[in-house]
């Protein structure tokens, strides 16, 4: 049956006609099967094109997810349109300038969520139409009621090239861009998952969504689930005590936690006699892990631990370290290319290095974004004209072909002419007795350019002191790579997938100073 899912819009409609009285999303108490999925996004579909939608249009949406968000993100892709869910932990001048970006004009919004979407539109000089989803605001139109009032769509087959989601990236280094994510991607993305290893659900399984739903990993873990016919199990918030008493009562086979969330479980109390025996494999990724942590984790779930290297601009998918390669110093790298899916360390001039020199990942396939929405300069900045696509990150590849990932380039310390990647000192620092999390930034030195520091939170009721850090991180790695200060903050800036904000954390060290290195 998964043979016949070849674009997303597929998933609602097979399900429906062949497993219609199963359940695909389970949400606070209430359940939508996969007939009522395919119904209702028809429903969407219909009132999208009653009110003008054309294809090509961009739909935003802001607010929790709930069931509706697969009911109008299915909507949006059978009506030819792109659906464009926004960062929720955004700014209201933030929003604003997605909004603005995307040329939006239907504006789906949770009730937690319209009185900052009411202080967007103050900001836009376009008529936008908001529709609440769930909520008794009087005022507002209602998403439930002008879905049940719509008739039948009149639906075309979407085109391999017609844009169906546009996720923004996190702006860590700027204004956000747009990735245009398109049917053909997704085709790519839906057939590669099948091979795998981990990857390859069932329909008796459970899965578990934890992370955003404007972030790929939130999508792709949840099309992943419904491709395959299973259930999945969503919370709109991330509460670690929640998450284990989940775990154990619904039976879950499957989930994907950033490194932050699988730190935090391991430090909740339960967690130690919580019952993971359904669980076979746990897919983390978006951020750097520690060795440390990815050990006692995998002790602790006692299930396969899949990582997953990509970017929203490759459809989330890149590379893959699968269950049975996490070994020895194979806990380090982040896998080898997705089949079909290419590879490469490259020079700023697109050059291929050799096996173990540091340069730039590339990755090149079928699952390239199609561009950055109104960036063209962008795009052709991201994307070479061979098709390669620069990830940012600095990394090299070993004589096996297994990659591994040093850190953002932009995030490298120069040193006394030395590179030091942060992500290779973080994990040596997160051993350390005490510690329950940490950062790694340059700061500036008049002798070197460059100092490395390391930012640390402490563990609950534990006091670690600079010294100890910087003689264990000393045991593990070069003297040059050592933090030489410590400083102690009660928790890491974090964007919501999970990366540190070193930026934020760089910012009180370089005021009036140009980052600049020799």
């Amino acid at each position: 049956m998964t043979d016949s899912i070849q674009l997303l819009i597929d998933i609602p409609r097979v399900h429906g006609a062949h497993r219609g009285d199963k359940v695909a999303v389970a949400f606070e108490g209430r359940e939508l099967t996969y007939a009522e999925l395919d119904r209702r996004s028809d429903q969407v579909a219909a009132m999208l094109q009653g009110i003008g939608v054309a294809p090509g249009d961009r739909i935003a949406w802001l607010g929790r997810p709930t069931e509706a968000w697969f009911e109008i993100f299915f909507g949006v892709a059978k009506a030819r349109a792109c659906f464009a869910p926004i960062n929720s932990r955004l700014a209201v001048p933030e929003v604003a300038f997605i909004l603005k970006d995307s040329g939006a004009n239907i504006f789906f919004v949770s009730p937690e969520f319209m009185a900052p979407a009411a202080e967007v539109l103050k900001l836009i000089d376009r008529p936008i139409e908001v529709i609440e989803v769930g909520g008794p605001t009087p005022e507002a139109t209602r998403y439930e009621a002008l879905r049940d009032a719509a008739g039948t769509p009149e639906l075309e087959q979407p085109r391999a090239d017609d844009d169906v989601l546009q996720l923004y990236t996190s702006g860590t280094t700027g204004l956000p861009k747009g990735v245009r994510l398109s049917n053909a991607n997704y085709t790519a993305f839906l057939q590669l998952r099948l091979v795998v290893e981990g990857f390859d659900y069932g329909a008796d399984d459970t899965v578990l969504i934890l992370m955003p739903m404007f972030h790929v990993a939130g999508t792709n873990i949840s099309f992943s689930g419904l491709a395959a016919g299973g259930r999945i199990v969503l919370q709109a918030e991330f509460a670690p005590a929640r998450v284990l008493e989940t775990i154990a009562a619904e039976r879950v086979a499957h989930a994907f936690l950033a490194p932050v969330m699988i730190n935090a479980l391991l430090q909740t109390p339960g967690v130690e006699t919580t019952d993971f025996s359904s669980m076979r494999t746990v897919s983390y990724g978006a951020s750097p892990i520690s060795e440390a942590v990815l050990t006692k984790a995998t002790a602790t779930f006692g299930c396969g631990f899949i990582q997953f290297y990509g970017m929203t601009e490759t459809t989330g998918a890149g590379t893959t370290l699968a269950p049975s390669e996490h070994r020895g110093e194979l806990m380090r790298a982040c896998g080898r290319p997705w089949a079909t899916l290419e590879a490469r360390i490259a020079d700023e001039d697109g050059n291929e290095v050799a096996v173990g020199e540091i340069g730039e990942i590339e990755i090149r396939g079928p699952i390239v974004m199609a561009g950055y929405w109104n960036r063209p300069e962008a795009t052709a900045e991201t994307i070479r004209p061979d098709g390669w696509l620069r990830t940012g990150d600095a990394g090299f590849m070993d004589k096996d072909g297994f990659f591994f990932v040093h850190d953002r380039v932009k995030d490298m310390i120069v040193s006394g002419g030395e590179n030091v990647y942060p992500a290779e000192v973080e994990n040596a620092i997160l051993g350390c007795p005490g510690v329950a999390d940490a950062a790694v930034i340059g700061v500036p030195d008049d002798r070197w350019g460059e100092a490395v520091k390391a930012i640390v939170v402490a563990a609950p009721g534990a006091s670690p002191s600079a010294a100890d850090i910087i003689a264990y991180a000393r045991h593990r790695i070069a003297g040059f790579k050592a933090p030489k200060t410590v400083d102690f903050i009660d928790a890491l800036p974090r964007n919501p997938s999970g990366k540190v904000l070193r930026r934020e954390l760089r910012k009180p060290y370089w005021e009036g100073r140009d980052r600049k290195v020799g």
